[in-house]
């Protein structure tokens, strides 16, 4: 599936404008959502529904459920099923199979996760290691959304009209 945004061609009072900048950031929203339902798992009802039926523009969408799912988290590392740990920001596919391959051997900390591919800046919210949450990390939703959102906005190119790419940091 392909998803494009609208970009006026023609002048025609029941189109946008010419000088209508893309909803590029929307169409990024839409790829991401699209991998989430691909690849980790997740249904369409889980990321959108009528009360919510447009994505958080601050925050992609995987953050933007475990946002909405606090009672979800925080998911500990050494026992959490490879479901449950495709559900964390911040841990993908391959990190998913890394940790689960490297438990075996041990009981992992915090530490051992960025040498695994945990993006930690998103993770640490939503996770502990041997029962413990990383120190210092503030677990209010406020400011796990600032901060989430901060993140956000320093991957997002500076120019409205750039195209945006699925694979970010």
């Amino acid at each position: 599936m392909f998803y494009s945004a609208y970009v006026p061609v023609v002048e025609n009072t029941l189109l946008p404008s010419l000088d209508t900048k893309p909803p590029l950031l929307r169409e990024h929203r839409l790829y991401q959502a699209d991998w989430l339902l691909r690849f980790y798992g997740f249904r369409a009802e889980e990321l959108l529904d009528e009360d919510d039926p447009n994505f958080n523009p601050l925050v992609d969408p995987k953050c933007s459920w475990a946002l909405k799912h606090p009672a979800f988290f925080p998911v500990e590392i050494n026992t959490a099923s490879r479901e449950e740990l495709l559900r964390v920001p911040g841990i993908g596919t391959v990190s998913t199979r890394r940790i689960l391959y490297a438990r075996r051997a041990r009981k992992l900390e915090h530490e051992d996760l960025r040498k695994l591919g945990v993006v930690m800046k998103r993770a640490q919210y939503f996770i502990t290691c041997k029962g413990r949450i990383l120190d210092g990390v503030c677990r209010r939703p406020d400011s796990i959304l600032r901060n989430l959102a901060a993140l956000e906005r320093a991957a997002l190119p500076a120019n409205e009209g750039e195209q945006l790419s699925l694979f970010a940091p």
